[in-house]
């Protein structure tokens, strides 16, 4: 009774219950399960209608405009600001990349370029099918997840789960906060989390590499673009169910293999840090008083706004030219050459095997999705057998790491890993997860 006169918990307890509704609920809509923060996105995107290409075209040039100004003159207040400073000082090869979606967007938005970029099954896919919903999504997710993150939601649910990593996953307790901020809000969350907390002495290398690679997981919110691009959103609940349940073995046999298995228990800095649960209490009373603690500390309404438009500006302008350029490309590649359907013949007797149709069509999904989690689904589409379509989607999403958005993110962070270590790891994460996805497939099917 003495906690429900107080405040504080209040100022925890409704903006945390706001973001659960939001972003975790489940709800019917036209006989279909999906959840509140999709339902405005979708009606967003209904309100910007034909005008949804300009607004993307208009997003990406103005990013790359700053960023080539910067580049060259140099913007005070950019400079002064750590977050924009971060967001339009790229290296030369995210320059390379900005630059890139720029000019498909212009070519895009014009007509006028070659067909092999421009295209229906190429750029036009990227462009009109995957990018007004991101935007939409990008929009209310960057707005929104302060809700998540800066009121003690994540503080509390981490305290429940301390006790479960350490012996499951022999990963730090706080380490459960990292795996619940990608699920809630955006796998590129956690791995800057997963960034800031080595950095700071919290986890070790070897910590540090798993979680980013192995706990960033796809939000429910993306998840939900991904299974409604296949055309199957009224089986979300059962698809995020087995992604779950799929990324949970990864999440247990991954980091037992090399290259995890071969990362060193160092740290970053010279003091390390090491978290219990006090004795004497329970997890829940400890997840409560670090809940009341964030509290405490939480953003007025101005603060969450401000904050909330900068997450936005960041995915508009950070993530939208990488997902057109490298998109792009990946189905360029995937329909004008045989690259993707090489890379991935070894998993035709794989899917045959499982018992999954359009074994040979399917295997070339599998490698395309380390360009971008997005395009196995855009490919799947267009298959005819609705377990196939079930299965990439799953796949995809279990995989985790795509240069589009986490790969770069963890390549431009602290966490020592390379390119290389990267794709062995999103390769090892496939053959982990595909036969669980396909297992359930065929119960569900």
């Amino acid at each position: 009774m003495k906690l429900l006169k107080d405040k504080t918990f209040y100022r925890f307890f409704i903006p945390s219950l706001i973001g659960i509704i939001l972003f975790v609920t489940p709800i019917n809509q036209n006989g279909n399960l999906t959840i509140p923060i999709a339902v405005f996105a979708n009606g967003m995107l209904n309100l910007m209608g034909d005008n949804s290409t300009f607004v993307i075209c208009l997003l990406i040039s103005i990013s790359a405009i700053i960023t080539l100004v910067h580049k060259f003159v140099g913007i005070k207040f950019i400079k002064e600001n750590p977050k924009l400073n971060n967001l339009f000082t790229l290296s030369p090869f995210w320059f390379a990349v900005r630059m890139t979606g720029f000019v498909f967007a212009i070519m895009m938005f014009t007509g006028i370029g070659p067909e092999i970029i421009i295209g229906e099954v190429t750029g036009g896919v990227v462009l009109y099918d995957l990018m007004p919903i991101l935007v939409c999504v990008f929009f209310l997710a960057g707005l929104l997840l302060s809700l998540l993150l800066d009121y003690g939601l994540l503080d509390f649910f981490g305290a429940l789960l301390i006790r479960i990593m350490r012996p499951v996953f022999n990963l730090p307790g706080r380490s459960a906060l990292d795996c619940v901020a990608s699920w809630l809000g955006d796998g590129s969350i956690g791995v800057l989390l997963t960034s800031k907390q080595y950095e700071e002495g919290f986890y070790s290398k070897r910590e540090a590499t798993v979680i980013a690679t192995t706990f960033s997981a796809v939000s429910i919110t993306f998840a939900l673009v991904v299974i409604s691009e296949v055309g199957l959103e009224h089986l979300f609940l059962p698809f995020y169910g087995v992604v779950s349940v799929a990324g949970i073995a990864a999440a247990i046999i991954v980091p037992k293999l090399p290259p995890l298995s071969k990362v060193p228990d160092t740290y970053y800095t010279e003091v390390s840090h090491r978290e219990d649960i006090p004795e004497g209490t329970s997890s829940f009373r400890y997840g409560l008083s670090l809940a009341l603690k964030k509290a405490e500390k939480a953003p007025g309404i101005g603060s969450f706004f401000r904050s909330g438009f900068e997450n936005v500006l960041e995915m508009w302008f950070g993530t939208l030219p990488v997902i057109l350029a490298m998109g792009t490309i990946a189905l360029i590649v995937a329909e004008y050459t045989p690259v993707f359907k090489i890379l991935g013949m070894p998993f035709i007797p794989v899917y045959n095997l499982l018992g999954i149709p359009e074994a040979a069509a399917a295997s070339q999904t599998v490698i395309v999705g380390f360009a971008d989690m997005f395009l196995p689904s855009v490919i799947a589409a267009g298959f005819e057998s609705e377990m196939t379509k079930f299965v990439v989607a799953a796949t995809s999403v279990t995989q985790l790491i795509y240069m589009s958005e986490i790969g770069s993110i963890i390549m431009g962070s602290k966490i020592p890993v390379s390119l290389k270590d990267l794709f062995i790891i999103f390769l090892e994460r496939t053959i982990v997860t595909l036969p669980v996805i396909a297992i359930f497939a065929h119960f569900i099917f």
